[in-house]
């Protein structure tokens, strides 16, 4: 249950109000900074609704289709904003989104389903037509909310791409919506960042943007004040709407993208230690999170270049969004020598989603789905096999530990179909049906279901499986809605959300029709 201060009377407002929220750059906290800022207005009583034209992430999450036609995907991010409301997830909080499938391309999804696969420079031919369908996301979401807070996508002054832009300026004038700037000061050069976007962004964006935040202050914030001056002279007097201390506890909630991976190296210290390696395209990286949160275990991220580390316990395959591709760049690291002898050692594996595919004897991709049409050998470590197929599973379920007895709730993200004698031994049993597979002498598992080591009890019965002994029971999903609450009253002590709640308006796009 949401809780947090006194009410402070927001009343409530059909049609909604909106508020978009841009970076000056890449990382700069504002899927953080709006979750944040969700809870808090739940809890005031309004009904919140997250919204982002277009997210580019492997990072997905399961959402419901409009009208319950069945599910599709949208960015992790705006599932977990979606949880600070307090609502299910739906589609149009993120009717467009790209998942990398190499360094030029993605698969592009549209309001949950896939549309296509398209080229950097395709894609910039496709964006345009595809506004409709953001506004149309938009206005549903609207009609059920008072208020809609809306996250742009990298930075807002990207201007050499601004004439097909649909993420940031291009939907704020096409939606008529305010926009505030967000800038990073741990990284440095946020008062060229603030001033540069503002002087580049033109006359017509300059005016619907009503101020700026400065978010992952350290420090005195009073030593900021200056530099308040400094923005304002060169802004015509842009306002500053607060400065967001450093949020210490971020790192307890599921990241955007694979940005946040490159925080994370390897970790020194006791326990358990499980290994991954960081694979090119990585996807659904967050199931790592539970795990990093458990205090007898640490999770190394291995980047191209390094050895898979030698006092590894586990090594976990994550899933990939190009199960071939990181098949091969695997190897080209040499991990799976690495991984052949740690197995050799009596060293546990763990593959999910694509690492289970890699885990089999072959890849078979008959028609092209991934890249050239052929077949990949995989590791050889379970005895079962790979076709990618032009269907994709996409559903939440309800599943059950083989070994343990203990549930879960999770979700099946995958193209693909796998079969072999392995999947005699499941991991999982979904409604009595076999899910996964074990080798025979224990050592390797695999599984298609996401959301695993969310579930307290199947995570902490594996990891005594494993010899940890575990000094407490973390209760991850209770962490996560803590977390959140605490993010809420971190902004709601930084920011005026009064203010907030007077510069957001009623979008022009729902006056007009």
């Amino acid at each position: 249950m949401m809780t947090g201060p006194a009410s402070l009377r927001f009343p409530s407002s059909r049609p909604a109000r909106a508020l978009m929220f841009q970076g000056t750059g890449s990382d700069v906290g504002k899927s953080l900074l709006v979750a944040g800022l969700c809870r808090a207005f739940a809890r005031q009583g309004l009904t919140v609704r997250p919204f982002k034209p277009q997210n580019m992430s492997n990072n997905a999450a399961v959402a419901a289709l409009r009208d319950g036609a069945g599910t599709g995907e949208i960015g992790r991010a705006q599932a977990l904003q979606a949880r600070a409301c307090g609502v299910a997830p739906s589609v149009d909080m993120n009717p467009v989104l790209l998942k990398p499938t190499t360094d030029i391309g993605s698969q592009v999804v549209v309001q949950g389903r896939v549309l296509t696969n398209a080229s950097a420079r395709d894609y910039m031919r496709l964006k345009p037509s595809l506004l409709p369908q953001v506004l149309d996301s938009f206005s549903h979401l609207c009609a059920g909310a008072d208020l809609v807070l809306i996250e742009g996508a990298g930075s807002a002054a990207e201007v050499n791409l601004r004439a097909a832009d649909i993420a940031n300026m291009g939907f704020a004038e096409a939606a008529d919506v305010p926009v505030l700037l967000i800038g990073d000061i741990d990284r440095g050069g946020v008062l060229a960042s603030v001033v540069g976007t503002h002087a580049l962004i033109s006359g017509s964006e300059r005016a619907r943007t009503k101020g700026y935040l400065i978010n992952k202050f350290r420090g005195d914030p009073r030593l900021f004040d200056p530099a308040l001056e400094i923005i304002a002279a060169h802004t015509g007097g842009l306002p500053c709407l607060g400065v967001v201390p450093w949020f210490m506890q971020a790192g307890a909630l599921p990241a955007e993208d694979a940005v946040a991976l490159d925080r994370q190296g390897t970790v020194q210290g006791d326990g358990l230690h499980i290994v991954v390696p960081r694979l090119p395209r990585i996807s659904n990286f967050d199931d790592l999170d539970p795990l990093r949160a458990e205090p007898g275990v640490r999770v190394s991220l291995i980047t191209a270049g390094h050895p898979l580390p030698a006092d590894a316990d586990v090594v976990l395959l994550p899933g990939s969004k190009a199960t071939c591709a990181d098949l091969a760049a695997l190897r080209q690291a040499g991990w799976d020598i690495d991984l052949l002898a740690h197995v050799r050692r009596g060293g546990r594996v763990i593959g999910l989603c694509a690492g289970f595919q890699m885990l089999g004897r072959w890849v078979h991709d008959p028609e092209g789905r991934e890249g050239t049409p052929g077949s990949t050998p995989g590791l050889g470590l379970l005895d079962v096999e790979t076709t990618i197929t032009a269907d994709k599973a996409l559903v939440e379920i309800a599943a059950r530990d083989h070994r343990s007895g203990c549930d879960l709730r999770g979700y099946e993200m995958h193209m693909g179909r796998t079969q072999g004698p392995d999947l005699d031994r499941p991991w999982f049993l979904l409604d009595g049906r076999p899910e996964g597979a074990v080798s025979a002498d224990g050592l390797v598992r695999g599984s298609y279901l996401h959301g695993v080591f969310a579930a307290d009890g199947v995570r902490q019965a594996l990891l005594r499986d494993l010899g940890v002994r575990l000094s407490g029971q973390v209760a991850y999903e209770r962490q996560v809605e803590e977390t959140l609450e605490a993010l809420a009253d971190h902004l709601e002590s930084h920011l005026d959300l009064q203010a907030l709640w007077r510069l957001a308006a009623v979008p022009g796009c729902l006056s007009a029709g």
